[in-house]
């Protein structure tokens, strides 16, 4: 049997991109699944398709900055299938821009999101896989997170900070809870979509045309998961061949 089957996982920011092609790739190695995001009507179709396939499947909306939001999901996922085996932390924003052009909004933004966001989601599920002394902890940072990039400054930060988030909760394990880091690359998903600087946009638009597919990090994932329980897989950077950083 895969050590996926059965196994229940939290997805943030599941309703497109990495969160929605991990999903449904778990589902089909018989994970039950509980889905994260803001757009709940993405989220429901994707839902709906996992349970019409054989999967199992369910979700809640939710917007990562809202602490009380991510706890509601971690509820959810214990209410319903009692125990939280994973979770991924998927959500984030990348709005580059140069430091000069002082767009604070957008810091205060990624701040909220990319770290913020991922803290909320560790504490929500540190409690109980402390109770049930087994867990996965899986943290999507970036190449970002290891290289800084002009025009990338703040976005750089917020990705160094997942990583040293999840060597942390590596170290403050006990042996209990596995930590995994995910450093992806050019990836095709919506995170481009959103840069309103206009040199940053054509900047990372040119670096998205090798862009690998969503799967890739997928396939990823579940190779984290599907290890044995005393198998920690702490970090993996995965980007385009063709990327030079």
């Amino acid at each position: 049997m895969s050590e996926v089957a059965n196994k229940v996982v939290i997805i943030t920011g599941a309703s497109s991109g990495l969160g929605e092609e991990t999903a449904k790739m778990l589902a089909h190695k018989g994970a039950k699944l509980v889905l994260g995001a803001r757009r709940e009507e993405r989220l429901k179709a994707l839902t709906d398709t996992i349970n019409s396939e054989g999967g199992e499947a369910i979700y809640k909306t939710v917007d990562v900055t809202d602490k009380a939001q991510v706890q509601a999901l971690a509820d959810t996922a214990l209410e319903h299938f009692g125990r939280i085996d994973v979770l991924v932390n998927n959500a984030g924003l990348m709005p580059l821009a140069p430091l000069d052009e002082l767009k604070i909004d957008e810091w205060d933004q990624m701040i909220d999101v990319n770290i913020k966001g991922v803290m909320y989601g560790v504490a929500a599920v540190l409690p109980s896989m402390r109770k049930q002394k087994a867990g996965h902890i899986i943290n999507l940072s970036s190449v970002a997170g290891h290289v800084v990039f002009p025009g990338a400054t703040v976005y750089c930060a917020t990705k160094f900070a997942v990583k040293a988030i999840s060597e942390g909760i590596r170290q403050e394990s006990n042996g209990e809870v596995r930590a995994t880091n995910i450093s992806p690359g050019a990836v095709s998903t919506e995170l481009t979509d959103h840069i309103s600087h206009k040199d940053s946009k054509e900047m990372a638009d040119d670096l998205y045309q090798d862009a690998i597919g969503s799967d890739s990090i997928a396939r990823a994932i579940t190779f984290a998961i599907e290890q044995p329980s005393e198998v920690d897989v702490n970090e993996m950077i995965i980007r385009p061949t063709k990327q030079e950083l």
